[in-house]
């Protein structure tokens, strides 16, 4: 199976890393003209389009402007999945996983993303933030989903085909899924939710949805998971399946006390 997860705003570029081995992306030359498009925009261009801070807008400014494809082992780039820090990534937390581990996650994991469109865990990347749900225009598109079209789809289905995987594992946000449209995949798609007891109800609580699906990541690479039917078993940070909530499609996990 393949799991997809969607990237993270927060970043880490400075905590010193055990294993050095990087890879290419992909989509390196989409990302360039990606990257060379957002360049030119203003500061209040950038603060419009990404709906933030005029310093995060300064600050990506001059991430874009200095953005240059490179080869992994350049200064300036880290690892994918080890770059990204946010909420999903603490609960994966691969900086403490060994190198059978993230090696398992080279091949069964996909990271969506707005800039690189599909990377690897360990491609290298360069600091940014662009999400998938930016109006950026190019020459060609008026947004990022039109930008990439069928193509990440596609890419997916190859590294199907490569696994021999016979379903797709959703536990990336609707923003980012929606780059990946159903109808264009070759095998089914799961998504896997996380409920918490809150306010005398289960529901998703977001913080903690998203620590759950890095967290299901990390069981499955401890534990070497390839049949689909052993998610069932994630039992990670107290969450069980839920087997009278779920359908085919969407699994729930429920958990009374975080």
């Amino acid at each position: 199976m393949l799991f997809l997860l969607s990237p993270a705003k927060s970043l880490d570029f400075e905590t010193p890393l055990k294993i050095k081995l990087a890879t290419e992306a992909q989509f390196l030359p989409d990302a360039q003209i990606l990257a060379r498009t957002a360049a030119k925009l203003s500061v209040m261009q950038l603060q419009d389009l990404m709906d933030i801070s005029p310093a995060l807008a300064e600050l990506n400014r001059a991430r874009f402007q200095e953005w240059q494809i490179e080869h992994p082992t350049e200064q300036g780039a880290r690892q994918a999945v080890f770059a990204f820090d946010g909420d999903v990534y603490a609960g994966l937390d691969a900086k403490s996983l060994g190198k059978t581990e993230i090696n398992y996650l080279q091949k069964h994991l996909r990271i969506l993303s707005g800039l690189y469109g599909l990377l690897r865990p360990l491609d290298a990347i360069r600091p940014y933030r662009l999400e998938m749900g930016s109006q950026l225009k190019t020459a060609k598109a008026k947004n990022l989903y039109e930008y990439w079209g069928e193509r990440l789809a596609l890419a997916v289905n190859e590294v199907n085909v490569e696994l021999k995987a016979k379903f797709i594992v959703n536990l990336a946000s609707e923003e980012y899924f929606k780059s990946v449209p159903v109808k264009l995949l070759d095998v089914p798609v799961i998504t896997p939710v996380f409920e918490d007891f809150s306010s005398g109800k289960f529901k998703i609580v977001s913080f903690f949805a998203k620590r759950a699906r890095g967290s299901m990541v990390r069981y499955c690479a401890l534990n070497k998971v390839k049949n689909v039917k052993a998610l069932k078993e994630f039992n990670l940070d107290g969450y069980q399946y839920c087997h009278d909530n779920s359908t085919e499609t969407r699994w729930v996990f429920r958990r009374k006390q975080a």
